[in-house]
Parts: structure tokens; C-alpha cells; sequence
């Protein structure tokens, strides 16, 4: 198992969160293997894979589960096929269910721009300057929480107001940034991090409350507590923000192309969830306003 996750690690360009859940589906097959009567990873056959799909549906995983575990099914069986394991590679004939897309929450103009407002109506301390340039760079951006925890000082370019991601599969890209963004960003340069900066923070922007890069999880209760505080407004985190990022950019006139550079997504599918986020927007504003809706 420890070579398999090597091998995820190095030569996918999967990212840390992937290659775990990846290794924890192939541990669940393995150990329905075991359950099996099945002792010789060289018996894996798809009839196997299948059966244990079928166990996973039955305890009632959600497609979208079904379906990564069936990736990492297939991903698992090449990487045994090549080290000489299996005879034959029964991953090839292994289908994923087909996910239904549901259309992820977004917040409206309105209620983004309360969220955005400070709880106490002005910022005092190193914690609320980073929090305030947390909440507008991920609204400004729709970047991703781990892409937001990633980045470093030199990643800002304030000349150009842009800031450098490094996104899913090593992938770099630009992102533009608005002005009340960058301005929040550079409150918290000049105001709030060198407060927090020790010797050990390095070149990470977002630094936690002893130093250290800022951790995702902690950048999540960022988010949900700045929306709690709002009050009647859909409780949501960081990848929350980036759907209405993205939403209020194609309302707003950008171009589905651009969205999609912007937002990183190799596919223009997986962007194109936007559009049919703006129709239904539009429908339900059509039939509360007009009077033979």
C-alpha cells in the first residue's frame, strides 16, 4: 500500500487530499477481498471490482463516492498490472456511474457584500486583518481553500494586482484581483503579519495565530464564522465562495473561457455548472416579478 501511494503521489499529479482518499478506497477493496476468501491479489477480477461497487451502493455511498472509489479501483489495478501483480489489468472494463449534478448554493450580490463587511464595522487586531483579506480573496479570486493556503508573499504582484496560484496537478496560473481585495491584502502585509511572523513562518502569506502557514481547516471557521455573524444568509465555506465568485462573474458578463481560466478547471464542463446556476437565478427572479409569471 505504502508503494502505491508513492506512486500516486509522484507521477499523477493527484493532489495530498486525492492520493488519501484514493488509498483509503483500495484499503476498502482489499479488505472486501479478505471477506471474500480471497488471499492472492493475482484473483481480482472485475466481477470483483463490481461486487464490491455493489456493496458500496447497497450501504447506500452517494454516486459521486461510488465513482471515485471506482476510479481509485482502476487507478489501483494499472499500478498492479504494471508491477506485475495481475496477469491482465480487470480495471480497463470497470465503468463509474454517472454523478447527477446538483446545482451547488450561492449567495446573492447583496448578501456577499454583508458577509464582506467587518462584524465590528472596523478592524483592530492581526487576527481580523488576516480574516478580512481571507473573505475578500476568496470572493475576488474563487480560488481554492488549499490554493489560498498555499500562497506566499512573492505570489502578489501589486503592480499588476494579480496573484500567482499553484493549482490542482501542479498546474500555475494567474489570477486577477480586485482593488478592495488587494487593499485587504496588503492591510494585513503591513498591519497584521508581521505581528504574527516568527522565524520559522517563511514566505506564507496567511500565517496561524503561532506563525505557521495558515491551515485550511482553520480558513474554513474563518469563512463559516464571518457567515454566521451576518445572520439570515445560507451557511457555507470556502468552495461556497468560489461558486458565487463564479456565478456573479458570468451575471456580471465575463465569458465562460475566462471563468474557467480563472477558476482553474481543466474541463469546460465542469465550468459550464455556472451557467445553468444564472438561468435557474434568472427563472425564479422572472416568476416573482412578473405579474403573468
Amino acid at each position: 500500500m505504502t508503494a502505491f501511494q508513492r506512486h500516486l503521489a509522484a507521477g499523477r499529479g493527484l493532489s495530498p487530499h486525492t492520493v488519501r482518499a484514493y488509498v483509503g478506497d483500495v484499503s476498502s477493496l482489499l479488505g472486501h477481498l479478505m471477506r471474500c476468501g480471497i488471499t492472492d491479489i493475482a484473483e481480482l477480477d472485475i466481477a470483483v471490482l463490481r461486487a464490491w461497487l455493489a456493496t458500496q451502493h447497497a450501504a447506500g455511498q452517494a454516486r459521486a463516492s461510488i465513482a471515485r472509489r471506482a476510479a481509485a479501483a482502476r487507478a489501483f489495478t494499472a499500478f498492479a498490472h504494471e508491477r506485475g501483480f495481475l496477469d491482465n489489468d480487470p480495471g480497463t472494463g470497470l465503468a463509474s456511474p454517472k454523478t447527477r449534478r446538483t446545482l451547488p448554493e450561492v449567495l446573492a450580490v447583496d448578501e456577499m457584500l454583508a458577509v464582506l463587511e467587518p462584524p465590528l464595522g472596523q478592524l483592530t487586531s492581526s487576527i481580523e486583518f488576516r480574516d478580512d483579506a481571507i473573505m475578500e480573496l476568496l470572493y475576488a479570486t474563487g480560488i481554492r481553500v488549499s490554493e489560498l493556503c498555499g500562497l506566499d508573499i512573492d505570489d502578489i504582484d501589486d503592480s499588476r494586482r494579480t496573484i500567482r496560484v499553484m493549482g490542482k496537478g501542479a498546474k500555475e496560473r494567474v489570477v486577477p484581483v480586485g482593488i478592495p481585495a488587494m487593499r485587504a491584502v496588503d492591510r494585513w502585509r503591513q498591519s497584521g503579519r508581521r505581528l504574527l511572523a516568527t522565524p520559522t513562518s517563511g514566505p506564507a502569506l496567511f500565517l496561524g495565530a503561532k506563525g505557521g502557514r495558515l491551515d485550511p481547516r482553520t480558513a474554513r471557521r474563518v469563512v463559516h464564522t464571518r457567515i454566521e455573524a451576518v445572520g439570515a444568509v445560507p451557511d457555507m465555506g470556502p468552495h461556497g465562495l468560489r461558486h458565487t465568485a463564479a456565478t456573479h462573474l458570468l451575471e456580471g458578463g465575463a465569458d465562460l473561457r475566462s471563468v474557467q481560466e480563472i477558476l482553474g478547471h481543466a474541463s469546460l464542463s465542469t465550468t459550464q455548472i455556472y451557467t445553468h446556476i444564472s438561468i435557474e437565478r434568472l427563472i425564479s427572479a422572472y416568476r416573482q416579478a412578473h405579474p403573468r409569471a
